[in-house]
């Protein structure tokens, strides 16, 4: 006996559906609402920047406002992501686009490492022959590019942030935060102490922040992309946790993966006594994962362990050490049963 079971697949509508389908696209909107308010601030402030940049020769500025040019090209990647995401599924994408998000998220995660690399070559040769800079006037727009950026950054913290898209555009705004703060700092000690080294200085501390936020970025992402299990799954014990279960003999074609940030699939092929309920097993072990471990997209194909077969073998083969063409295999003691 067969059963498979296949829940919350693409396109298919499972009881209070529409209620949460309408809930999901209300907070769609919002974020795209958040972001959108979080861009128009950013994009006013940046023209003003790079004028007042080069008015004080202040490479810490400038990049400032290059960070915020990638910072407002991160907030629409992001938008644009949404948008492709939310369409429903059809023809070959059997799961729509939601993967769109996550090629945002590694293209934020990029442009961070590509900026990091650009501004550290840039502030080696500031170190190396500093320029005269214009503390006063670099320490007025620090100061004001404090408010704009922690304004942005609260209206994106507004946003759903477990979204790998949405939480690449964070880390852009968070990380021109922390530029400006540093930009104001070395502007203060310009103005105090006529160390023009501290500009370049400044811009060395906010490029070990962008690294390690894009190397983050490009981590998450580069997990869902190769079908990782999620970070905090262990394949290997929730196929353990299965053949605990009642009548559960063994658990073999088991995969984990992650269609988008937030929402893990998974698929095994599960073995039950003879004498056993595919139908109940396959209930239970799908309200263990949605209970356990959140998982609602599965695909469980749940049969009766079949009749003992002559399993025929070469002289000299060691069964013990035959590889299972199923990959990892789950089988129960006898004491579970």
């Amino acid at each position: 006996m067969s059963e498979q079971g296949h829940d919350d697949g693409p396109g298919h509508d499972h009881g209070a559906g529409g209620h949460a389908g309408h809930s999901h696209g209300v907070s769609a909107d919002a974020d795209r609402r958040w972001l959108a308010i979080a861009l128009t601030l950013i994009t006013v402030f940046m023209a003003g920047e790079v004028v007042v940049g080069i008015m004080a020769s202040s490479l810490a500025l400038i990049s400032d406002a290059a960070h915020m040019l990638t910072d407002a090209a991160s907030i629409v990647l992001a938008l644009i992501a949404m948008r492709l995401a939310a369409r429903p599924a059809r023809g070959g994408y059997t799961y729509g686009l939601k993967r769109a998000e996550i090629l945002s998220a590694q293209a934020n995660g990029l442009t961070l490492l590509l900026l990091g690399a650009w501004l550290t070559y840039e502030a080696v040769e500031r170190l190396i022959d500093p320029p005269k800079v214009e503390g006063g006037l670099m320490l007025v727009t620090a100061l004001a590019g404090i408010v704009v950026n922690v304004i942005a950054t609260w209206c994106i913290s507004k946003a759903n942030r477990s979204s790998l898209n949405v939480e690449g555009a964070y880390q852009h705004i968070l990380n021109d935060l922390f530029a400006f703060i540093g930009t104001a700092i070395a502007a203060l000690i310009v103005v105090l102490t006529g160390f023009a080294r501290a500009d370049a200085i400044a811009t060395l501390v906010v490029v070990v922040l962008m690294v390690k936020a894009g190397y983050g970025l490009l981590r998450d992402s580069g997990r869902i992309f190769l079908e990782a299990a999620p970070a905090d799954l262990d394949p290997d014990a929730l196929g353990d946790k299965f053949v605990a279960q009642p009548a559960v003999v063994e658990v073999h074609d088991l995969h984990v993966w992650q269609i988008t940030s937030g929402q893990a699939a998974l698929s095994a092929h599960i073995l039950v006594d003879p004498g056993g309920d595919c139908h109940a097993v396959r209930r239970d072990l799908e309200e263990l994962l949605q209970n356990d471990y959140g998982i609602t997209h599965t695909t469980l194909q749940v049969d009766h362990v079949p009749d003992p077969v002559l399993q025929v073998t070469r002289p000299g083969d060691d069964p013990a050490h035959c590889e299972d063409p199923h990959g990892p295999v789950h089988r129960s003691t006898p004491h579970a049963h």
